[in-house]
């Protein structure tokens, strides 16, 4: 995401990192109330809140049972707004200090909420208005990555050089924004069986992400989108009169930006082209089974087993140190960028996005580099070790990685070392952040950043149900 604003009741340190103040008594750490309070919350679900009281009442660790209530329904507290739109569901969601809905964090934030929604009517309703309200932005504009509540409102970034339309928040092109939609709908769909959100403006939407993926495959030309900004971070811009570094069309979909909304190296980002591949194939079976539409379920499988052939001729290298690995990102003329990123679709995540199963050898070698110091963006300090990225800089781990490294592994003692990592690095608040500097927790960046906290309960509820002898 962009440059924040940050906004914050603690001491700023630097350039949007914040040191943590809370209160510490002889050495331990007390669990004041921080969850906003149930008159001010946003939304409540009283599936939510059953799980909360399950957990809090069956782990014995009192911080992890604090940290769920705090993090798991801070998306329905503090992010949404529902309301009926021409007697149809419309869900409104931001980030949490931004007020703008990211189609990708919208769909992130409350995934972990999708097995919850047979149980609780309200929130089916909820998730259901998130649906209705991705396709009209899809339909605004299949470019952009975030939208504004108001469809008139103006956006903030004056400097840009791009098709800007009223209604848009940020024009950066992500792969990934067209494919959480999608992964929301079915798995929506599978869940319920309702099929009343996937009407002719849905099938509109499917089509509109279609063509687009095929545009920047950039076949015969570098198609219709271009983006630069004027600004001091290279990684706000994409160079070339705003297309990027050229590459070679081999089949593969073009990204101009990363999930972490800083611009690719070269442009087939290799995670976001795994997405796509189960995004497609899930398009196409909700495109034979609820519009009947078999034209359009082909070609939209065709594109599926085209991106899919080429990321087995084009993703993969030879590492000298660990074999078979997957790049990070490729130009389709041999050369390659070795490294992941936090932010999800990230190599590390492919299992938790359904792309390939943990247990895929070539997934192994890479997982083995991604968390090494051959990772340029794996640091490891006094306080923690993990994933960052180049949206914050160096020497900051994001808490996203070492959530996705517990959920992706099959290792118990793995998986209750993060969760003790992440138990020891909230920073005294009681809430998962965008990052925090490796020696040092009480640094870190994004105060409410809806996004980590949930899926850091989703981690926590999912480790209560298999496996909750790792909680302690």
């Amino acid at each position: 995401m962009e440059r924040r604003k940050f906004i914050a009741s603690t001491a700023l340190l630097g350039a949007g990192v914040f040191v943590s103040k809370f209160p510490v008594k002889a050495g331990v750490l007390e669990y004041p109330v921080v969850r906003t309070a149930a008159a001010s919350r946003n939304f409540t679900s009283k599936a939510v809140e059953a799980a909360i009281k399950e957990f809090k009442a069956k782990v014995k660790d009192k911080e992890l049972g604090w940290l769920f209530e705090n993090c798991f329904p801070n998306t329905l507290d503090t992010t949404v707004t529902y309301k009926l739109k021409n007697n149809r569901p419309d869900t409104y969601v931001i980030t949490g200090d931004i007020d703008a809905m990211w189609l990708r964090d919208s769909s992130a934030q409350v995934w972990p909420y999708l097995s919850m929604i047979k149980k609780d009517a309200a929130l089916q309703q909820l998730i259901a208005g998130i649906v209705n309200r991705q396709v009209v932005n899809i339909l605004r504009d299949p470019y952009a990555n975030a939208f504004y509540d108001d469809p008139a409102k103006v956006g903030e970034w004056k400097d840009d050089v791009t098709d800007m339309k009223p209604g848009l928040h940020e024009r950066k092109w992500e792969i990934d924004s067209l494919c959480y939609p999608i992964r929301l709908a079915y798995n929506y769909w599978k869940l319920t069986g309702d099929v009343k959100p996937f009407d002719g403006e849905w099938k509109k939407a499917i089509q509109t992400i279609l063509k687009t993926f095929k545009e920047q495959q950039r076949k015969d030309n570098d198609g219709p989108y271009s983006f630069q900004r004027k600004t001091a971070w290279a990684t706000d811009g994409v160079p070339m009169n705003g297309y990027g570094y050229p590459v070679k069309p081999v089949g593969l979909i073009c990204s101009s930006f990363r999930p972490s909304d800083d611009a690719t190296i070269y442009s087939y980002l290799i995670p976001s082209n795994f997405f796509a591949v189960i995004s497609l194939k899930q398009a196409a079976e909700m495109s034979t089974q609820i519009l009947k539409d078999d034209a359009l379920a082909g070609e939209l499988t065709a594109l599926a087993t085209e991106v899919d052939a080429a990321l087995q001729k084009h993703a993969v290298i030879d590492h000298p140190d660990y074999g078979k690995i997957y790049a990070y990102e490729v130009n389709g003329f041999g050369s390659y960028n070795l490294m992941d990123d936090a932010n999800v679709p990230s190599l590390l995540s492919l299992p938790y996005l359904g792309a390939l199963k943990n247990t895929d050898p070539v997934y192994q070698n890479t997982r083995k580099m991604l968390l090494s110091t051959n990772n340029p963006f794996f640091f490891k300090g006094t306080a923690a070790e993990g994933i960052g990225g180049p949206h914050i800089g160096k020497d900051m781990i994001w808490p996203m990685s070492i959530i996705m490294r517990a959920i992706t592994s099959n290792d118990d003692e793995e998986i209750r070392t993060c969760i003790q990592v992440l138990k020891k690095t909230h920073g005294n608040t009681g809430f998962m952040h965008e990052s925090f500097h490796k020696n040092d927790p009480t640094k870190f960046t994004r105060k409410w950043f809806a996004w980590a906290n949930t899926l850091f309960g989703e981690l926590l509820w999912e480790t209560y149900q298999a496996k909750p002898q790792l909680l302690g």
